[in-house]
Formats: C-alpha cells, sequence, structure tokens
C-alpha cells in the first residue's frame, strides 16, 4: 500500500525509514521537488541517454537563484553558524577533480595557452599544522606512494556558485568541506585506494595557522568539515594527517563553478538499480536496470539519499562509489573526450574551478599526476567509507575504532584494500633471508624518534632511551639520530634485501611486529623510527586485538568496499520504490 509523505510524494509502507534507524533527518534537509508525477513510468527524458531531464526525473532549478531551493538544496542544523547542505553536488565536484587531472593530461597544447591555464588555476599551502607527518618512505625498487585528499567546496564566493548552489545569503559565509575523500595510489601504481570520510565525523581539528592574515586558530573539537573554515585546505589536510596518521602529499579542491559542464565531460554514465527508484526529494527517477545518466541526472543520483540502501547518508555513499566506478571505467575505454575543440573548453573550466597546493600548480604537474593515475588497472581501484558509528544519539559519527584503525593501517603501509597484495607479500618474503647477516653486537641501527604529532609534542629523548635498550640486548653499534620525523607507525626499514635478517632481529629484540619491517631506499643502514603509537616503554606495545593486526591484509567488512569493476546494481530503499 502507498501514502504521501511530507514532501508530497508517494513511498511504500512496511520498511524502516531513516529516522527509524537512528539517523537524524534534520542534518540532511533536501531541497523540495517541483511539481511532477508521482507513479508510472519516468518521462523519456529520465531514462534515454543524453537526453535533457524533465521535472521530477533530472533535478531542475528551483530556487530563486535557478540554484536549489531558497537554502541551497535545504538547510538543517548549523554547525558554527553554518547552515547545512546537501551532499550530492560536492560529492560531483570530487569526481570533476580527477576528471579534470585526466582532461588537462589531454587538453594543454601550446606554450602561451599552457601559460593561461596555469593562471586559472588557484593554489594554496598544503599543511597549515605545527606539525606535519613525513612523506611515505619509497618502497624497495625506490618508488613512492601518493596521498591526495579530494576535496569539496560549498563556497558561494561568486555569483556563478551561488547560481549553482543557491542561498544568496551564504555568500560571505566561510566555506565547508563536505566531501572528504582520500585517494591513495600504491608506489608501484598497481593499485589504487579511496577512502571517504563523512562529513559529520567528529574529530580533534589541530591547531592552525591562516597563512593569508596571520590568524590562529587554535585546536578544537567539532564536526571534520568545519576545518576549512580554519584557514583553509591546508588545516583539513593537518586534521586528515592528525586523525588518520597518513601523510597527505596534495590535495585538490573544487567548488560549484564548471560541475554542470564537466559532469557531461564523459557523454554521460551507466548506473543501475535494482528496482524501480523514485526519490521526489532529490527528484531521481528511474526505471529498475541499466540507465545512462548525465548532468542534472547525474547530480540527482549523487545527490539522493532516499532512494537508497537504509536512506542513510550511508546507502548514498554506496551510490557515489558506484558512480565514479562507473565513470573511471568510461574515461579509461578511451572512447569519450575526443573532441579537441571540447576538451579545450572543459581544461577552461577545470582549472577555474581548482585549487590545488603548490606542489602540483602547474598544468604540467597535473599532466603528470594524470599519467600516474591511468597506470592503475579498473580492476584494483578500491573505493571504502572510513568504519564508524554514532556518537552524541546520532547527531554525528566517529570512527569506528579497530576497524577504521584498520583501513587507516593499511593506507599508511601501502597495502591495498581489496586483499590482493598478500600473495605478492609472502612471495617476497618467502624469497628473502631471515637469518642476520652478521652478528648483532656487529650490526649499525639508527634509532630516529618520530613520536611528535599535531597534537602532541615528541617525547623528549625518545630515541636515545630504545638505543640503549638495543645496546643491552646485544646490539652494540645502535645509535640515537638526531634527525626530526614525524611519524603514525613505528617501522625498522632496510637498505637491502641481504640486510632483512638483521632488521627482523631488530624488530624482534623489541617486539615489533614483522608486517612493520619494510625494505626501503630511503635509509643507508637498518633504521627504527619510533612512531606515535609507541611513546613509552621499552618494548613496542602488543595490540589489543584489533585493528590490522586481526587481517592486515583486507579492507574489514564496516568499510562497504567496492571494486573498480564491479557493475553490480543499487539496492533501493522500499520506501521508494514506484
Amino acid at each position: 500500500m502507498r501514502h504521501h509523505d511530507t514532501d508530497g510524494g508517494e513511498t511504500r509502507r512496511g520498511a524502516p525509514t531513516a529516522a527509524d534507524r537512528g539517523w537524524d533527518e534534520s542534518l540532511y534537509g533536501e531541497r523540495p521537488a517541483e511539481p511532477g508525477p508521482r507513479s508510472g513510468r519516468p518521462s523519456t527524458a529520465a531514462s534515454t541517454p543524453g537526453a535533457a531531464p524533465a521535472p521530477g526525473a533530472g533535478g531542475g532549478r528551483s530556487g530563486p537563484d535557478g540554484g536549489g531551493a531558497s537554502g541551497a538544496d535545504g538547510e538543517g542544523p548549523a554547525v558554527n553558524g553554518a547552515p547545512r547542505r546537501s551532499r550530492g553536488r560536492r560529492v560531483l565536484r570530487w569526481s570533476v577533480a580527477v576528471l579534470s587531472v585526466l582532461i588537462l593530461a589531454t587538453a594543454a597544447a601550446g606554450y602561451f595557452y599552457y601559460q593561461h591555464l596555469n593562471g586559472n588555476l588557484s593554489k594554496d599551502d598544503l599543511n597549515l599544522g605545527d606539525n606535519k607527518l613525513h612523506h611515505s618512505d619509497p618502497n624497495a625498487a625506490g618508488q613512492t606512494p601518493l596521498n591526495i585528499l579530494l576535496l569539496g567546496s560549498d563556497s558561494r564566493a561568486s555569483e556563478e556558485n551561488v547560481r549553482l548552489g543557491g542561498s544568496r545569503a551564504d555568500r560571505d559565509r566561510p566555506p565547508l568541506a563536505d566531501v572528504q575523500m582520500l585517494l591513495h595510489v600504491s608506489a608501484d601504481r598497481s593499485n589504487m585506494s579511496v577512502v571517504s570520510i563523512p562529513r559529520d565525523t567528529r574529530t580533534t581539528i589541530p591547531k592552525c595557522t591562516d597563512p593569508d592574515d596571520g590568524k590562529v586558530y587554535p585546536t578544537t573539537t567539532d564536526k571534520i568539515n568545519t576545518s576549512l573554515q580554519h584557514g583553509g585546505p591546508g588545516c583539513t589536510v593537518a586534521t586528515w594527517e592528525e586523525m588518520t596518521g597518513i601523510p597527505v602529499d596534495h590535495f585538490m579542491m573544487i567548488d560549484f563553478s564548471g560541475v554542470v559542464s564537466m559532469a557531461d565531460a564523459v557523454g554521460g554514465v551507466p548506473v543501475c538499480v535494482k528496482e524501480n527508484v523514485h526519490d521526489p526529494k532529490s527528484k531521481l527517477k528511474l526505471e529498475k536496470g541499466t540507465s545512462v545518466i548525465k548532468g542534472e541526472q547525474a547530480l540527482s543520483w549523487l545527490r539522493t539519499r532516499h532512494g537508497f540502501g537504509d536512506g542513510t547518508d550511508i546507502g548514498r555513499a554506496r551510490a557515489q562509489h558506484m558512480y565514479m566506478n562507473a565513470m573511471v571505467r568510461q574515461l579509461k575505454s578511451g572512447t569519450k573526450l575526443s573532441d579537441p575543440g571540447k576538451l579545450r573548453g572543459l581544461a577552461e573550466s577545470a582549472t577555474k574551478a581548482l585549487t590545488v597546493d603548490k606542489g602540483i600548480g602547474t598544468v604540467k604537474k597535473l599532466y603528470d599526476l594524470g599519467n600516474d593515475l591511468k597506470q592503475v588497472p579498473t580492476k584494483r581501484i578500491t573505493m571504502a567509507t572510513m568504519p564508524w558509528e554514532y556518537g552524541g544519539g546520532g547527531s554525528y559519527v566517529v570512527p569506528k575504532k579497530d576497524d577504521a584503525d584498520q583501513v587507516f593501517s593499511l593506507v599508511r603501509n601501502d597495502v591495498a584494500l581489496d586483499g590482493k597484495d598478500r600473495k605478492k607479500a609472502e612471495a617476497s618474503k618467502s624469497a628473502q633471508p631471515t637469518e642476520p647477516s652478521q652478528p648483532k653486537a656487529d650490526l649499525p641501527v639508527s634509532v630516529m624518534n618520530g613520536t611528535g604529532t599535531s597534537l602532541q609534542r615528541p617525547v623528549t629523548g625518545r630515541a636515545g632511551q630504545v638505543a640503549q635498550t638495543l645496546t643491552r640486548k646485544g646490539f652494540g653499534r645502535a645509535a640515537a639520530d638526531p634527525t626530526p620525523q614525524s611519524r603514525a607507525d613505528t617501522t625498522v626499514r632496510y637498505p637491502r634485501e641481504e640486510l632483512r635478517g638483521d632488521a627482523l632481529a631488530v624488530a624482534e629484540a623489541l617486539g615489533v611486529p614483522e608486517r612493520l619491517v619494510k625494505h626501503s631506499t630511503g635509509v643507508q643502514q637498518v633504521t627504527l623510527v619510533i612512531g606515535a603509537d609507541w611513546r613509552e616503554g621499552a618494548r613496542y606495545p602488543k595490540s589489543d586485538g584489533g585493528g590490522a593486526d586481526k587481517d592486515h591484509h583486507k579492507a574489514p567488512d564496516s568499510a562497504d568496499a567496492l571494486r573498480g569493476d564491479d557493475k553490480k546494481c543499487m539496492d533501493v530503499n522500499p520506501n521508494y520504490t514506484w
């Protein structure tokens, strides 16, 4: 039996709503739908590839500014006085960031045009915290992984952003980072992991200093999307490093501008639903099976929360991952973006819409980055969401301790989330020596103090303390190295294969797990870096049984991981079928 919901749409009784499941509906207000059909087959535009969306099908404009309804897609409670927004356009912006890199890798031709595009790019400092994590170590072949933070800002700082996002009253409000995804490309470029963090994750935002006016924002605890208001994207980077222990190499941030034209760049993206779906709030209306969506239809797919899964934001996150994977498959098929004129126009829009860190602040560097991304096979791309649980009675979420730690540890240690690195790691270990190459009394061991983080000062004298412990255990040439470090994980690194047995001996003497012993060209001898996970004691602390020690080769089920070649259909919320 059907009944009318409060927004004038139709739903079916019998399935729990998002509110029934504990999700605070007031946090995710949606713009009201325009009048349109409530049942029956969707219009031709809703299911025909490339057609303009009809009312109720593709998501038109209903607000006075031509964006969403007044209040920009609906408003909920404020964060620091800032109204909340629907996440769809913001998630679309992260896809635009990746798409922009691939477009720029193809479109920039000619020196003067190249310089013009460089001038379009906005650039900002990478990290505004007081203490930055050191970059990831190179592997045995000298290759280094890449960690890129993709951000979506809800800024209304221009007329175009106001037109697209609505809510003219918010024009002067500092923006929020409502989409945050870390893109990790493995050192050997064989795989890629993308980890999303829900925007309402409550965490510690470290002290940040705005490079433009020198304003200091003190350490605070708040939802992670407010970190952008503490001086810019560099504070969001500092927050991610503190929360995850993952060193961030670059960031890419995009606002509303250029989103609509960029959404059409791949000529439509195929998506699949298991049942007919109609969400009047996002204006998504699709028939069961596969449809090719673009433009406003793509926006509706990315916006809908009620239409998928259990009607919470987690179902929406999976739908967004499915869309991104399908888009990547389209790009890698090599059949799109073949019109040079169109490419130049898209490159123009992309560079105007992007803010990047100064380390990738030219089209050439973005081109090189695009080439790195293109090396990864589609089947080795894995998208996941940080495992989470409710806090504060459902008003925010927090990391699910053991499972979230496991995901972050995998990324820190350059282990693919899909579990396919296990056999490679085991084969590598079996081929390498396990016995020391020399008596431990003759083995040079460098000990470094990496216990400092954005929130904690390094433990004074820590390297000397552990070096003395090694000396007492017979490692007569162990010595403290005063070079500053900042690492989440303790590691024992060795420069050459024949020294693996020596590194294992050091690890065994201190109780360091074998998984933290690594072959790296970044050191000259066996080197122990004491991380923030070992701030006291003479022996490495034992795990509490959770995190990466349960299975450090694969993401846990709670991460809801999705492979790049997964073409399964999306589960539909029974309350929003027709």
